[in-house]
């Protein structure tokens, strides 16, 4: 499993013109779900995610999570996360897997990500979404759970 998180003050993610999440502070997540992903592969990053620490603290260093400053996260899925390009100008998403499992394991994210106490919004699966961002910082960091 595989997540670009971006550090925001605000995200939105639209669907043909209606928007099916909103944020304030907290980050934009983008999941991307593989073959050989699972239920235990989508509790790891969602408790990784919620306690990564990169909020600054008072001193000014990162070291407060989500959890830590109550932020919500936007939830994206994002096959093109596995996108191979090794070869050739056209990706191969070979390793993505397929949709129906994919949806099951992008909502269990969700749902691990609020068991942990995050306010979730979410886009809408296998839609074509258009996202709005103001990243803080910036930053951006890319995880991956095998």
């Amino acid at each position: 499993m595989r997540a670009l998180i971006q550090r925001v003050s605000r995200a939105k993610v639209t669907v043909d013109g209606t928007t099916t999440g909103e944020i304030g502070p907290g980050l934009l997540v983008f999941l991307g779900v593989g073959k050989e992903d699972n239920e235990a592969i989508c509790r790891q990053l969602a408790s990784r995610i919620a306690r990564l620490r990169i909020w600054d603290d008072e001193a000014g260093k990162m070291n407060r999570s989500l959890l830590d400053t109550g932020g919500a996260a936007l939830v994206v899925s994002q096959f093109t996360l596995y996108a191979d390009t090794r070869h050739g100008l056209r990706p191969s998403f070979s390793d993505a897997c397929e949709p129906n499992r994919a949806r099951e394991l992008y909502e269990r994210f969700v749902t691990e990500l609020r068991y942990l106490g995050v306010p979730v919004q979410t886009g809408s699966f296998g839609a074509r979404m258009e996202v709005e961002l103001v990243n803080s910082g910036p930053v951006t960091i890319m995880l991956e759970e095998v």
